[in-house]
């Protein structure tokens, strides 16, 4: 289904979830079988992927698939094996494969190669960033959720991937989202942005914090600011969201206009902060200014300056 909506890197997944399908393990186990399925293969969050050239895009590359029997093979059961959906009618299923050695020289030698997702998703397609994404973050859920988080017992993956539930008390478990909010505040003609120290030199971005229970996405905005920059907010509007598999967060973009252009770095988790002009923010996501830089296209940080510049 197309949603008239502004897709970041890492969005627009275009696989049907089927999730009526995922507690059908009989189904499963059929799709896997069958040589019309496909799977995809992540080593240690890497994606792997092949050579995919175009003229706008000659360093292209594309989802490395595989026959799905294979990828079941590799996984060597459940724990291991996620049920991604449907390409039309065809089932598609990924691996997250953790050994030491790489698996591209290996048993998957001249298929394709693993390459960081963040290093390669501009590379990518984006429905295929957006796939292996949804993968990268699921297996990071299943990698650091191994115990029951009421009893401690090890509890065993469920539903084709998307459930883990403990054979011990019973209790079931699902994938958790962490909201963060990233926001670029304004005053007049001037946006603020802030660095890190461990940033790259010059790197200038959006400021952003974890939705803490309790608040909702605008309290969490004007108290972020408030901490990080000691700006006083006035409004809050929303642009667009990012699922972000690192390890499991969701970016929900916002564009907040504050009382005055002042504001100081609170140190902790800025080391500066900066006022750019609109003339000077359009230089800035160019590559034009010489004593700063944005974040790359990747980033929704990149796209909320590039949004506040093109509505002046």
């Amino acid at each position: 289904m197309a949603l008239d909506v502004f897709l970041n890197t890492f969005a627009g997944n275009p696989l049907d979830r089927a999730s009526d399908r995922r507690t059908k393990p009989e189904w499963i186990a059929e799709q896997l079988a069958s040589s019309e399925s496909l799977g995809i293969a992540l080593w240690n969050g890497r994606p792997f992927v092949e050579p995919a050239p175009t003229a706008e895009n000659p360093t292209g590359l594309q989802i490395a698939y595989l026959p799905a029997k294979l990828v079941a093979e590799l996984a060597g059961g459940p724990e291991r094996l996620l049920f991604m959906g449907l390409w039309k009618e065809t089932a598609v299923f990924a691996v997250d494969l953790e050994d030491s050695a790489d698996p591209g020289e290996g048993p998957l030698q001249g298929f394709g190669k693993f390459e960081d997702l963040r290093a390669v998703a501009l590379r990518l397609p984006p429905n295929d960033a957006a796939i292996v994404a949804t993968a990268k973050q699921m297996f990071e859920w299943r990698r650091r959720h191994p115990h029951c988080a009421v009893c401690g017992q090890r509890s065993e993956a469920m539903d084709g991937g998307w459930k883990r539930k403990c054979p011990s008390c019973g209790t079931e478990h699902f994938p958790r989202t962490d909201p963060v909010v990233i926001m670029l505040p304004f005053h007049g003609d001037r946006c603020l942005l802030g660095r890190q120290e461990a940033w790259p030199k010059g790197m200038f971005s959006a400021l952003a914090g974890f939705l803490e229970p309790g608040e909702s996405i605008e309290e969490a905005c004007a108290r972020e600011l408030s901490e990080e920059a000691r700006l006083r907010t006035r409004k809050v509007r929303y642009h667009s969201t990012q699922p972000w598999p690192y390890p499991s967060s969701l970016m929900i973009g916002l564009i907040a206009e504050v009382e005055d252009d002042e504001g100081v770095a609170d140190q902790a988790e800025l080391s500066e902060i900066r006022w750019f002009t609109r003339a000077e923010a359009r230089d800035l996501i160019a590559g034009k200014l010489e004593d700063a830089a944005a974040p790359n296209k990747l980033a929704i940080a990149h796209q909320l300056i590039k949004a506040w510049v093109e509505e002046g």
